[in-house]
């Protein structure tokens, strides 16, 4: 596993250097797009892989796109997301989805496939956009120099005994701007982020796809991922204040009310949560243990979940609640679910008002688009072990990255205001 994970590394690497150099610039002839192709292998295995495209339009605005390429002998594309992708021949076509067909000028639209390849998986040579092949930002046309006029002599005028002044004129007030208006670009936020090991930021196995959250959004976005791994909601809310006891009514008693210090940082009123803001939550996978401290009841879930977002509410933050993502699990072909607290998890955001995406159901119809089942019990090789670590449940930074887009889809689809802020 761990040479695997090297060869990635030298992958990623390799493959970037080969696009940025590709980028060059060049002119583009007046209304024809010009455009700058990212390709990255994010995974690779006997006979597959996972790549990541992310194209940039320097041109005018577009509603709609193709992007084109040619594989390479004994290469293939098996699935695709974020993109309906089509093969003849050696010719690839990747257009839009409905919810990501409008591209700005000097914005970006990501998708990813997986593939097949054999003898050799090389980068492609040459990309188009809409039919015109993509080399990089078009090159400003220079612009003739304004030539400094040579003063003119003019003949001294005759006096006169009482100089006449030349009026100036006042522009009044009410005069507008010849400047012409554009939409401002929202304001600078945070992203906010509570949960588990599945969220949480990591270098290497187990990486949370909160690590990999912040590449879907713009500059004006920072993330502040305080996700930690083998917490329950309550555990991350009350940290080292609950008890191996539980009470009358089968929840975890607390020895002291106060908060953990993350918790504590974010409601801080110097420092923490601004008007604005968001805050994603995500727990019940840990949750479910039947022992303290973890062990949180249905009820006592949905409380926990309400205090999280009435506190984020009265400081101007939108809270965003996210049923825990699935575990990779098999029925013969079949991905199936394998989590609770995901209907707990929808109740609490009906009742607080709260958006809510279903990364449950979500990631279950990701693996058998990816058809990861049926599985032999080797989740250390192939598709499998690009997407997870060996225990079936944590991420690779490649099945991460692929969580992550999840939640930017449905932040896309269901008009969720955060959506504003993806690339």
């Amino acid at each position: 596993m761990k040479l695997r994970r090297s060869r990635l590394v030298v992958l990623a690497t390799t493959v970037l250097t080969v696009v940025a150099g590709g980028l060059g610039i060049a002119t583009a002839q007046a209304g024809t797009p010009a455009c700058g192709v990212a390709y990255r292998i994010t995974s690779e295995w006997a006979g597959g892989f996972g790549a990541d495209v992310v194209v940039t339009n320097f041109g005018d605005a577009v509603s709609s796109w193709a992007v084109g390429w040619s594989l390479a002998p004994g290469q293939g594309v098996t699935q695709a997301w974020n993109a309906a992708v089509t093969v003849t021949g050696t010719a690839v076509t990747a257009t839009n989805m409905s919810y990501n067909g409008a591209v700005g000028s000097g914005a970006s639209v990501n998708f990813g496939f997986t593939g097949s390849w054999s003898g050799s998986n090389p980068v492609p040579s040459s990309f188009t956009f809409n039919g015109v092949t993509c080399a990089g930002p078009p090159a400003a046309t220079p612009t003739a120099p304004t030539p400094i006029p040579t003063p003119t002599p003019t003949s001294t005028p005759t006096p006169t005994s009482t100089p006449t002044p030349t009026a100036t004129p006042c522009p009044g007030p009410s005069t507008p701007s010849a400047t012409p208006s554009t939409s401002p670009a929202p304001a600078a936020i945070k992203v906010w982020m509570a949960g588990d090991s599945t969220m949480m930021n990591a270098s290497s196995c187990p990486i949370g796809w909160g690590s990999q959250f912040a590449s879907y959004l713009t500059s004006n976005v920072t993330v502040q991922n305080s996700a930690v791994g083998g917490r329950s909601i309550q555990t991350w809310l009350y940290e080292g204040n609950v008890t191996s006891t539980k009470n009358s009514a089968g929840e975890c008693t607390l020895s002291s009310t106060a908060y953990s210090a993350r918790w504590s940082a974010m409601l801080d009123a110097g420092t923490g949560f601004k008007a604005g803001d968001y805050l994603i939550i995500q727990f019940g996978i840990n949750d479910g243990d039947s022992a303290c401290p973890r062990h949180v009841g249905t009820n006592r879930f949905k409380e926990l979940l309400g205090v999280m977002a009435t506190a984020a509410k009265a400081r101007g933050v939108k809270p965003i609640f996210v049923t825990p993502v699935a575990a990779i699990t098999c029925s013969g072909s079949t991905a199936v679910g394998n989590r609770g607290f995901v209907t707990e998890t929808t109740a609490a955001a009906a009742a607080n008002g709260v958006p809510v995406i279903d990364l449950h159901a979500k990631s279950v119809a990701l693996y058998n688009t990816l058809r990861l089942c049926p599985n032999n019990g080797d989740y250390s090789t192939g598709a499998v072990g690009a997407f997870f670590c060996n225990d079936h449940t944590h991420f690779e930074a490649a099945g991460a990255r692929q969580i992550a887009g999840l939640i930017a889809t449905a932040l896309r689809a269901q008009n969720i205001p955060l959506a504003a802020y993806l690339r």
